[in-house]
This record gives C-alpha cells, sequence and structure tokens, in this order.
C-alpha cells in the first residue's frame, strides 16, 4: 500500500517540477529584466544630475556676462535660481517615485533566489530518501527495522520539501503576474516626472527669451556680426564654422570681429598672408609655416611624410581638448585625449576657416585606410602634442 502510494507520489511530483521548472524561468527572466531596468534608471538620473550641473554653470555665466546696469538682472538672476531648483526638486521625485520603488521591488528576489535554490536542495534529499526505502523494500533479505527507520527518514524529507514547494509554487506565479503592474506604475511616474519639468522649464525658458527680448530693446542699438577673417588667397567659403570648446578657455577660442561699420569690398582682411585659423597665435612658427604650405598645397621639409607607419602627408600630431559631435559624415567623431593625426587636404581649397583635415591615430592603427576614417575636425576642440 504505502509503495503505491509512493508510485502515486512521485507521478505527482513530475508534473509539479515541470510546472515549477517554467516558474523558475520566468522568476529568472524577471529578475534580469528588473536588474536592467534599474541599471538603465541609474543611468539615467545621473545624465539628468549632469544636465544640472550643467545647466548650472551656464547660468552662472550668464549672470557673470550680465551688467549690472543692464535692464533684467534681477529677473534673470531670479530665473536662474528657478531653474536651479526645478532640476533639483526633478531629480529628487525620480529618486523618490522611480528608483526607491525599483529598489523594493528588486529587493523581492534574492530571498526567493535562497529559497529556489533550497527547495532544490531537499527535493534531492526527498529523492534519496524515497530511493533508499524503495531499495529496502524490495531487497531478498529485508531488515524490518531498517525499513521503518527509512520510512520515517522518507516521511520527514517529503514533509520538508513539500512545505517549501507548496510555498513557492503560490509565490512564484504571484510575484511573475506583478511584473506588469510595477511596469506600468515605474515609467508612468517617470513620463509625469519628465512631463511636469519640461512644462515648467519652458516656462522659465520663456521668461528668460523675454527678459534678454527687453535687453536688447533697451540695450542694443547695433548689430553684432560674428565672422571669421579669410585669407588674401582663398575666398572665404563659409561652409563650417567651428564651435567654441565647452570651456571657453582664450587659447581654444576662435578669432572674432565685431563689425559695426560695413567690410571691405571682397571680404578680404588687409595685409593677411596666412589664412588664421583660430589657435594660431599660440603655435610655434614651424607649426605657422607647416600650416600656410598645407594650404597652398604642399608639404615641404616634412620628414616623416614617408614613413610607412603614418600617413601619407602626415604633418603633426594634435590631441583632443574636448569631446566634439560630428555634425557631418565627413567630419571625425572626438572624444577628449584622443590623438588625430593630422594630413593636408587634397584639395587646399576645400579647406575652411579653423578646421583641419586628420585621421584618429587609434582608426590608423587599425585599417591603415584613409578614404575611410579621414575627417575634418575643428582646430580649436584640439592642441598640439607633437
Amino acid at each position: 500500500m504505502m509503495r503505491k502510494v509512493l508510485q502515486k507520489l512521485g507521478k505527482a511530483d513530475e508534473t509539479k517540477d515541470e510546472q515549477f521548472e517554467q516558474c523558475v524561468q520566468n522568476f529568472n527572466k524577471q529578475l534580469t529584466e528588473g536588474t536592467r531596468l534599474q541599471k538603465d534608471l541609474r543611468t539615467y538620473l545621473a545624465s539628468v544630475k549632469a544636465m544640472h550641473e550643467a545647466s548650472k554653470k551656464l547660468n552662472e555665466c550668464l549672470q557673470e556676462v550680465y551688467e549690472p546696469d543692464w535692464p533684467g538682472r534681477d529677473e534673470a538672476s531670479k530665473i536662474a535660481e528657478n531653474n536651479d531648483l526645478l532640476w533639483m526638486d526633478y531629480h529628487q521625485k525620480l529618486v523618490d517615485q522611480a528608483l526607491l520603488t525599483m529598489d523594493t521591488y528588486l529587493g523581492q528576489f534574492p530571498d526567493i533566489k535562497s529559497r529556489i535554490a533550497k527547495r532544490g536542495r531537499k527535493l534531492v534529499d526527498y529523492d534519496s530518501a524515497r530511493h533508499h526505502y524503495e531499495s529496502l523494500q524490495t531487497a531478498k533479505k529485508k531488515d524490518e527495522a531498517k525499513i521503518a527507520k527509512a520510512e520515517e527518514e522518507l516521511v520527514k524529507a517529503q514533509k520538508v520539501f513539500e512545505e517549501m514547494n507548496v510555498d513557492l509554487q503560490e509565490e512564484l506565479p504571484s510575484l511573475w503576474n506583478s511584473r506588469v503592474g510595477f511596469y506600468v506604475n515605474t515609467f508612468q511616474s517617470i513620463a509625469g516626472l519628465e512631463e511636469n519639468f519640461h512644462k515648467e522649464m519652458s516656462k522659465l525658458n520663456q521668461n528668460l527669451n523675454d527678459v534678454l527680448v527687453s535687453l536688447e530693446k533697451q540695450q542694443g542699438s547695433s548689430t553684432f556680426t560674428v565672422k571669421a577673417q579669410p585669407s588674401d588667397n582663398t575666398p572665404a567659403k563659409g561652409n563650417k564654422s567651428p564651435s567654441p570648446p565647452p570651456d571657453g578657455s582664450p587659447a581654444a577660442t576662435p578669432d572674432i570681429t565685431v563689425n559695426h561699420e560695413p567690410e571691405p569690398a571682397g571680404g578680404a582682411a588687409p595685409g593677411a598672408t596666412l589664412p588664421k585659423s583660430p589657435s594660431q597665435t599660440s603655435l610655434p612658427a614651424v607649426v605657422v609655416e607647416t600650416f600656410s604650405a598645407t594650404v597652398n598645397g604642399t608639404v615641404e621639409g616634412s620628414s616623416t611624410a614617408g614613413r610607412l607607419d603614418l600617413p601619407p602627408g602626415f604633418m603633426f600630431k594634435v590631441q583632443a581638448q574636448h569631446d566634439y559631435t560630428a555634425t557631418d559624415t565627413d567630419e571625425l567623431q572626438l572624444k577628449a585625449g584622443d590623438v588625430v593625426l593630422v594630413i593636408p587636404f587634397p584639395n587646399p581649397e576645400e579647406q575652411d576657416e579653423g578646421w583641419l583635415m586628420g585621421v584618429k591615430e587609434s582608426d590608423w592603427n587599425q585599417h591603415k585606410e584613409l578614404e575611410k576614417c579621414r575627417g575634418v575636425f575643428p582646430e580649436n576642440f584640439t592642441e598640439r602634442v607633437q
């Protein structure tokens, strides 16, 4: 009779195990998804914090350049203060309403994962006790005392396993179903907070725009034109205009002209003999000479031009001091620290003011193909290193 019961239990266990394995697969998938969501949310929060700092510095710069006697100074200062508070509030609410909820949600998983592992061990104990009991039952020479003890151990092992098994069979499907509501609540919170943030930020930006329009009307009697100075031997194309680097350091800022009078006919700067690069004044004479030779289509006296480990026409190396995001397919994407091998333009007339042609050293070392790797980049984002 006992053996029939055990066989029936064995069959039931087999069915339950198939269901349980599916529950475990779902659990692992849910844990992986939740962990990724937590990671991406933390990255998002770090980006919000970085944007807050960048916005704060930009507003501090505005406060510094906004002269005391200009109208709207107090309003601009108040807008900057509210801007700072809005970023802080947004970040804090994201932490409270999304990240902490996420942490609580994921906090359930370690204990359940431990119990799943423990259930596996208790199942092994249960199966071992059952097989031991069955082997004693079928032995030619039966030892009733051993059989009785084995039966006692089997009942005990079965009870421990079943208690854990029943609890997990109920909890795992419930946890799996809870993911839908959790995802909905999390993304609704993020979407709602971001929507409200942008609404409030839009109001502040509109207010700042109104202040600046008022300043222009009261103070701006002249039109300020920012233009690069063309050379006397190359017409100013105006195809590309390099942006100033993030830190706005004087050595890396393009030369600009603030004109109140019409430009002389022909658009050429009288007496200019070299195309004026943004950082030319800080470069040694040898660089200026090399730069001049490059613009005129020649590379004179370049001892490295024929070296096999460097691209043809190589002139000198520069290192990116700031990140530069390419805005066209012919531009190089730079990260601060990237080393670029500067080479001449195939057609000197295509060179725009303040831009150099080059190939990133890492790309050249890997591919040795100029056609695929070369591109233009703003000189004022880099500094010569060799």
